[in-house]
């Protein structure tokens, strides 16, 4: 290996496990699951046309067929090379089978298969939360509930006005120029994107025309940019583990939680935004149940969103899979699954007194179990600790304050407090 120009020998297990995930970054390069599932802009301005003239038909759209057998190949004997006992042949191990997972899933578009492979990356929406909790879809029904309950005109009158996409793109662009002193991330406009935004390492993207809130922009930067582009970032900065600046089908549930716990510690999530993630596996778990598009677009314009976020919606749910009902792309269940795991995981951290995992998080794309395995890798400097971090995570004494509330306050029990108040009114 060759770090800061100087060559380092690697013991002889590191550098057996850097040759494997070496050969596994180009084995998956391909493999571009999200992209390779989504609709082009076209299938939308179709369907809302037809639509808006008393067409209720099912939208149209015909898959490409993907062979992936070679990847699937190299990806098998990359598992079967590495140590499972070791922290990076473990990780090794894991990530292999995701992506030979995703790269199944892929050379079945269009079939009810991929359900069944979605449900093995992303779980299902009657799945338990984390500690044997309520359901994905009972958490899910909570936040409509509550959202459902709330006067919006308590809204400030900064909450709702609009920021067009030109705007956005334009504040965006400062905020992340000054984050990190340079151009790192560009923000550009899309007239091709189906969703308000996308982010990958180097480039988000905002859908031309969009309207945007106050909260979108704090959300993007905290979500989209301070999480899934930064932690691409610190990964490509990795020398013995180049495969954590890739975003792996294993790895979706920590960060969409920790994305959105990003959004939750900065003030940056509205209970609309908690309402939107919940439609969406209300939906998964209705799809499931033999709901097709037709009905599930109609579900989400009768809970407030317009015509093209309805549809942006629904198609999220359809991706892949027959559109007739009973089969799903179940990947937005992992948003609350993933952000009670990940808040469970910074306030465990601070008990034990290893608030720095929450920090090592960020150096690449891990799940909560690979950082917590990796940290003797950290220790030792085998592998790198993150070059940027968000405000929020930097600043520790504030991250430590805020959990160690969470802790206290998680002791008290709302019913008794409902009780003794019931006394004293007595």
């Amino acid at each position: 290996m060759v770090c800061d120009g100087l060559a380092v020998e690697l013991a002889p297990d590191i550098a057996h496990h850097t040759a494997l995930d070496q050969r596994m970054v180009r084995a998956v390069r391909g493999i571009k699951l999200l992209g390779m599932v989504s609709w082009p802009i076209a299938v939308q301005h179709a369907f809302l046309e037809q639509w808006q003239r008393g067409d209720a038909s099912l939208p149209r759209f015909d898959y490409p067929k993907h062979d992936f057998s070679d990847a699937r190949r190299e990806l098998d004997a990359i598992g079967a090379e590495a140590d499972a006992e070791h922290p990076l042949g473990r990780y090794l191990c894991d990530s292999a089978h995701s992506w030979m997972i995703a790269a199944e899933l892929l050379e079945c578009l269009g079939t009810p298969d991929v359900t069944r492979h979605s449900i093995r990356l992303f779980g299902r929406p009657d799945a338990p939360l984390p500690g044997n909790g309520p359901t994905t879809r009972e958490a899910a029904r909570h936040f409509i509930a509550i959202a459902d309950e709330l006067d919006r005109e308590l809204l400030a009158p900064s909450e709702q006005v609009s920021i067009s996409a030109i705007a956005l793109q334009l504040q965006l662009q400062s905020d992340l120029d000054d984050f990190f002193n340079q151009r790192l991330i560009e923000v550009v406009l899309d007239p091709h994107l189906i969703a308000k935004a996308a982010a990958g390492a180097t480039r988000i993207r905002l859908r031309s025309g969009a309207a945007f809130s106050d909260y979108d922009r704090h959300q993007l930067l905290e979500h989209e940019a301070f999480v899934h582009s930064l932690t691409a970032l610190n990964g490509r900065l990795q020398p013995i583990l180049p495969s954590l600046a890739l975003s792996s089908p294993r790895t979706t549930a920590t960060q969409e939680g920790l994305a959105t716990f990003a959004e939750q510690i900065t003030g940056s999530i509205d209970i609309e935004r908690m309402k939107r993630v919940s439609l969406r596996i209300e939906a998964v778990a209705m799809v499931l149940d033999g709901a097709d598009f037709v009905q599930v677009f109609r579900y989400f314009l009768d809970a407030g969103q317009n015509l093209q976020e309805s549809f942006s919606s629904a198609q999220r749910v359809f991706r892949g899979v027959p559109l007739t009902g009973g089969y799903a792309f179940t990947k937005d269940t992992v948003y609350l699954r993933g952000l009670i795991g990940v808040h469970t995981f910074f306030r465990r951290a601070l008990r034990q007194g290893k608030l720095r995992l929450c920090r090592q998080l960020f150096a690449g794309k891990m799940t909560l179990a690979d950082v917590e395995r990796f940290e003797p890798l950290f220790d030792s400097g085998v592998l790198l600790a993150p070059r940027w971090l968000p405000q929020w995570v930097s600043r520790a004494n504030g991250l430590a304050g805020m959990l160690a509330f969470s802790l206290f306050a998680n002791r008290i029990r709302l019913d008794t407090i409902a009780d003794e108040q019931a006394v004293l009114d007595l």
